[in-house]
């Protein structure tokens, strides 16, 4: 079963919590110095916040599922209708390690769609400690696009 993902940046994000806690009548499942996550089930959404954004609002859209074959569906569909995907495979990002592709509408939004196999205690493992967020393609991507972030060993598959 998916679950829709959204990821928002906020400039506050105390106030943002407070704010979220009163609309989804829920405490964040997990909360972190710049980033808290619900897991609602009533509308079932993966809804986090961070403040790790050039800018607040939205940062990108996408479907959460529940094992790696609806992954691999997902990856299936999107390559039949040619769209240009950016396959990170096992990354880590938002305190979680995940299997995870990108694609982007054609506004330039982008669509992570990605299973989660463990949570982890930082950001991203990323050699970069101030990489500013996960990789949400920046532009809308090409049939030959490459990651967002700076390229990254073979062995080293950090988000950022």
């Amino acid at each position: 079963m998916k679950r829709f993902h959204v990821h928002m940046h906020v400039d506050d994000l105390a106030k943002n919590i407070a704010f979220y806690t009163q609309l989804f009548a829920a405490e964040p499942a997990r909360v972190e110095s710049d980033y808290a996550k619900w897991m609602l089930d009533d509308p079932r959404v993966n809804f986090a916040i961070s403040t790790r954004g050039s800018k607040p609002g939205l940062d990108h859209l996408g479907f959460l599922v529940d094992d790696a074959d609806e992954l691999i569906a997902l990856k299936a569909r999107s390559q039949a209708a040619d769209l240009a995907m950016l396959d990170e495979g096992t990354t880590t990002c938002c305190y979680a390690r995940s299997d995870k592709h990108w694609i982007t509408d054609p506004q330039g939004i982008a669509w992570e769609h990605f299973h989660s196999l463990a949570n982890i205690p930082v950001f991203n493992e990323s050699a970069t400690p101030t990489a500013a967020a996960c990789c949400p393609p920046s532009a809308p991507l090409q049939a030959t696009a490459a990651a967002c972030c700076p390229p990254r060993s073979s062995t080293s598959k950090s988000c950022c």
